[in-house]
């Protein structure tokens, strides 16, 4: 932080959809100040010019490190693409700063990695699947319901953009979906599968099926069933700022968290 409290934040996919969100709407949170903008595309570009009138009037770099270098960081944001997220958690944490990612598709040896550079370097970081409060609250729910109703199926549903499926945020429902239950889902008989892949795929024992189409955010409906009843839960992004709240939150927190954390409800739920 500056001498004033102000938390200076370098962002990497900033010209991208998410990226171009956070420009416009975490720069004019109170005590955040975006002060690096790092993308391939538009490079040179005033960030304004990309994103918008309340963009900060900042250049847009290609170069992380040396953007780094050049200037006083506290926290990275990521949304760029996740399969260099470990090398741009990498670059932030050697230099003491503290990463926030949301980029799609980061797998488990990246998480893994992060966490050993975290604990390396003694700089917390955070990945978050998922950074609307209401998703969040989806989350929660559904954890909570499958104590008493093992049997869950979960629909996401991305626009067609998203290249990684099953989201992360259905990966890590269906993590705590398992996690919370007390007993195992009923034995279905053998399908009859007269289309490969219609049931979806299975992940810690909860089916999971992904839907790709434009017109479409960020849609998650979970689905609990026993004799009699059925229980669903969902949730709806119909904007890109209903994630604007989490991203700013995250920012704020990180620095007080202890090692490399998955999961805004760590934040949110402590």
């Amino acid at each position: 932080m500056d001498e004033n409290g102000t938390i200076r934040i370098a962002l990497i996919g900033a010209a991208g959809r998410m990226g171009m969100e956070v420009l416009r709407t975490v720069s004019q949170e109170p005590g955040l100040e975006i002060v690096v903008a790092v993308d391939r595309e538009h490079v040179g570009e005033s960030c304004r010019a990309v994103a918008g009138g309340r963009a900060p009037e900042i250049a847009i770099s290609d170069k992380l490190g040396a953007a780094l270098d050049s200037t006083k960081v506290d926290v990275l944001i990521d949304f760029s693409h996740g399969s260099g997220s470990a090398q741009h958690a990498d670059s932030a944490l050697k230099r003491g700063i503290a990463p926030v990612i949301g980029a799609t598709g980061l797998s488990d040896a990246d998480i893994k990695e992060i966490t050993l550079r975290c604990k390396e370097t003694g700089t917390p970081g955070l990945y978050a699947p998922n950074f609307a409060i209401g998703a969040l609250l989806m989350m929660r729910f559904a954890e909570m319901a499958a104590r008493w109703m093992p049997d869950c199926e979960i629909v996401e549903l991305h626009h067609d953009r998203k290249e990684d499926a099953p989201s992360g945020t259905a990966l890590r429902t269906a993590e705590m979906v398992q996690e919370a239950r007390q007993d195992a889902p009923t034995r279905k008989p053998r399908p009859i599968l007269k289309v490969e892949g219609v049931r979806g795929g299975t992940y810690k024992d909860v089916p999971i099926h992904s839907v790709r189409l434009p017109g479409l955010v960020a849609h998650q409906e979970v689905l609990f069933g026993r004799p009699g009843e059925v229980l669903a839960i969902k949730h709806d992004s119909m904007d890109r700022a209903s994630f604007m709240k989490g991203v700013a939150l995250a920012v704020r927190e990180v620095r007080g968290l202890n090692g490399f954390v998955v999961g805004l409800d760590k934040i949110l739920f402590k």
